[in-house]
């Protein structure tokens, strides 16, 4: 499957500074591309295989890194008015392809992990949780092939 860009979707490449004793990995700054504010950072863990969405915040935009392990993450934008309506986004992150995807608000997000340990992603998001402010879909309302090849 093509990789479709959804519009307002960031992929950012992170710096990794090796040094001894184990590496540093930036996560984001306020200059970056795709802050927009701090409202709270949390860690989640994605075991192997099992897929955790979907999930659209209406105000939070995420800034997501996966420092340990191996997740793949699905967007899909059903927004009527982006240029990207009805595209799928699907992008792996993980220490060897260190990079910081920026979800926009209203992004539909869902995540698998691939590594047979425990993964685990960081959401630097701009606004504190708010449980009103998500809403929910159960998996097959999406539709998308999540066997891992």
């Amino acid at each position: 499957m093509g990789e479709h860009l959804i519009n307002g979707v960031l992929i950012s490449k992170q710096k990794v500074i090796p040094v001894k004793g184990g590496n540093v990995m930036h996560a984001i700054k306020a200059t970056d591309s795709g802050y927009e504010g701090f409202g709270e950072a949390y860690f989640s863990m994605a075991e192997y295989g099992v897929v955790k969405g979907w999930k659209l915040h209406r105000e939070m935009t995420l800034n997501i890194l996966v420092p340990v392990g191996s997740i793949r993450f699905v967007l899909f934008d059903d927004r009527p008015y982006s240029k990207s309506f009805n595209c799928i986004q699907e992008i792996v992150l993980s220490p060897c392809h260190y990079k910081r995807l920026t979800v926009p608000p209203m992004v539909w997000v869902a995540f698998q992990g691939l590594n047979q340990d425990t993964s685990l992603l960081l959401n630097v998001a701009n606004i504190s949780h708010c449980p009103d402010e998500a809403v929910k879909k159960e998996l097959d309302e999406i539709e998308f092939d999540w066997r891992i090849l």
